[in-house]
């Protein structure tokens, strides 16, 4: 197991590491095994670059994003022209419902509301705004609505799990209920636990993914 400071001197090289993110402006604390990030960045695409590249790090049981955007003057717009840019990039992803979603700016901050009938959906239209210029942040309101029979939820997840070269499916198991999958077992990173929740979400019918794993050390 790494003492916070190897932790920490890993996860400050990872960042130095990656050229999109301008790792000066970010401090880095860790506590056992809970990564804080903090400063600030000049755009949202950054902040989730360096919570991204964090994931990577082994050892990291936990990220706090605590990164603040500061936008430069180039890149500031007013909340109309970011609904606007925001409404259109939805409407011209096809992977987007965007008669389902509404969208609600508040000083740079984008919020979307709706129900949809896929989790890809939710994200795609999350991925469709978070890179417009002058975003500070999102919320993803989105509900996501369909039900499938228990059964084929739990099924699919684990055929996504042995599917995928980034996860030893043995070692979860996968619990579905009304919707409402809960995830257990050990991974080996945080990196490896947001795999593992892509693929629950990827199942007809999820609604909700609890993730009760544990990182192994």
């Amino acid at each position: 197991m790494k003492t916070n400071l190897q932790l920490q001197q890993d996860v400050l090289a990872e960042l130095q590491f990656n050229p999109r993110i301008r790792e000066k402006d970010i401090a880095v604390a860790v506590r056992d095994g809970v990564v804080t990030l903090s400063g600030h960045v000049d755009s949202y695409a950054q902040r989730l670059a360096a919570e991204h590249t964090v994931e990577h790090v082994a050892g990291v049981q936990a990220i706090a994003n605590d990164i603040t955007v500061r936008l430069p003057g180039e890149t500031q717009r007013t909340d109309t022209d970011i609904a606007h840019a925001a409404v259109n990039a939805l409407r011209w992803d096809i992977e987007v419902p965007d008669e389902k979603i509404q969208v609600k700016v508040d000083d740079g901050y984008v919020a979307l509301d709706g129900k949809v009938d896929w989790f890809y959906q939710k994200a795609a239209a999350e991925r469709a705004v978070r890179y417009l210029t002058g975003v500070k942040g999102v919320f993803n309101r989105i509900d996501v609505t369909a039900r499938a029979a228990e059964r084929d939820v739990t099924k699919k997840i684990k055929e996504a799990l042995h599917r995928s070269a980034d996860l030893e499916a043995n070692r979860i198991t996968v619990e579905a209920a009304d919707g409402q999958v809960t995830l257990r077992g050990e991974v080996r990173s945080a990196r490896e636990r947001t795999e593992l929740e892509r693929a629950a979400w990827s199942a007809p019918g999820v609604t909700q993914v609890n993730d009760l794993t544990t990182i192994a050390l």
